[in-house]
């Protein structure tokens, strides 16, 4: 029986077909390079936290693994209706930021107790430069929520490939770096999970994705 909010059949076919699409460009266009895609795993639930510097992350990420990865998104993707029909048909779901959306959260979880990969930029939005800072806490509370591991993931280079404000790509190198899975245990059942872990995950996790941003950055030349 498919589990509550998974992808249709007619859905995984056209995420494959676009995903085909995106990698092939990818190495075409941006010599794409793509590191450490042993630790994505290739079954069970998990959470792909990569960094976040261009609006070229998103559909790039689809690289680093065959399987169909859920994207939580932000809303403004989802104004126009052909935007809207085309994220939700790659089975992608909005969450409004700046605001606790307990409904966006509901369907992280909902996604990976089907046993989906879900996808989840660490750092909420864009930023710039090669120093990560601040980050959200919504992918530890989730991770530690469902009990599934962590999957960091450093982009190099897509910065310089479509900065903020620029409406064109450009053809530089890309490098995606991937760490090995950050596991996490799940909260005793009835028990909430502690503000100290969810604070200390995602210290741990800033750390291991500024390593792998690091390290992307410069095999990609940039």
């Amino acid at each position: 029986m498919k589990a509550e909010g998974a992808l249709s059949p007619a859905q995984v076919a056209w995420y494959a077909v676009v995903r085909n699409l995106m990698y092939l460009f990818g190495k075409s266009f941006w010599r794409l390079q793509i590191v450490g895609r042993e630790h994505v795993p290739v079954t069970g639930p998990f959470i792909l936290a990569p960094v976040h510097r261009s609006n070229v992350d998103t559909p790039l990420v689809s690289a680093v693994t065959g399987r169909c990865l859920r994207y939580m998104g932000k809303d403004a993707m989802w104004k126009y209706r052909w935007s809207a029909w085309f994220f939700t048909s790659l089975g992608g779901f909005p969450v409004h930021r700046g605001s606790a959306d307990r409904e966006a959260m509901r369907r992280c979880e909902k996604v990976l107790e089907g046993g989906e990969p879900l996808v989840m930029f660490p750092e909420g939005t864009r930023q710039s430069g090669p120093v990560i800072e601040e980050m959200f806490d919504g992918v530890a509370y989730v991770a530690l929520r469902a009990g599934v591991p962590i999957v960091p993931v450093g982009i190099g280079g897509s910065e310089r490939a479509m900065p903020k404000g620029a409406r064109m790509i450009r053809p530089v190198k890309l490098t995606m770096v991937i760490g090995p899975p950050i596991a996490v245990s799940p909260p005793a059942e009835g028990e909430r999970v502690p503000r100290r872990a969810v604070r200390e995950l995602t210290e741990r996790l800033r750390h291991e994705l500024q390593l792998l941003f690091d390290e992307a950055q410069a095999r990609a030349g940039a």
